[in-house]
């Protein structure tokens, strides 16, 4: 499903005009994703969790040139579903 079908699907669920529920979902992704650029997780009870996770620094390995790099420690966004949400899809 994509965007404009979630846009779509919402509009016609509430009868809100499309370009307001564009609106609203687009503030809802600059809101999740400024919480996270921040380090700040995001919880929607139910549903699951936007959180932030630190990777470690690591060695890997330019295998063409045979040589060694060193990837920095950096944080990723990563979505942890909830426990209720995880069994609802596996039922299916």
């Amino acid at each position: 499903m994509t965007k404009s079908e979630v846009v779509n699907e919402i509009s016609e669920r509430t009868g809100v005009e499309k370009a307001v529920v564009q609106e609203t979902v687009e503030s809802f992704f600059k809101i999740v994703k400024g919480s996270l650029i921040k380090g700040e997780n995001v919880y929607f009870r139910g549903f699951g969790s936007f959180v932030v996770q630190r990777r470690a620094q690591k060695i890997a390995r330019n295998i063409s040139k045979n040589t060694q790099i060193t990837i920095p420690a950096h944080n990723i966004p990563k979505f942890k579903p909830a426990k209720t949400f995880v069994e609802k899809v596996k039922a299916q």
